[in-house]
């Protein structure tokens, strides 16, 4: 039987999280150093890093690999 390291998988996880994080705010931080777009730019990554906190504490409180597999999904 094959036996999955939980810690090990919610790692994976974070670092999936991480790069669909980095991918949404890549367009944002072009608009960023354009003055008229900035604070339509700064709200809209707000917005991104409230959403990938709340992927975060579910990852960190998931109880097993199905429940990851999900949350990854959802990305």
């Amino acid at each position: 039987m094959i036996a999955i390291d939980l810690n090990k998988a919610k790692d994976i996880a974070h670092d999936k999280r991480r790069a669909a994080r980095a991918a949404e705010f890549a367009p944002l931080d072009v608009k960023a150093t354009i003055p008229s777009e900035a604070a339509a730019a700064e709200a809209a990554r707000a917005a991104v890093r409230a959403k990938y906190a709340t992927v975060q504490t579910q990852i960190d409180a998931a109880a097993d690999v199905a429940a990851l597999k999900t949350i990854v999904e959802g990305l």
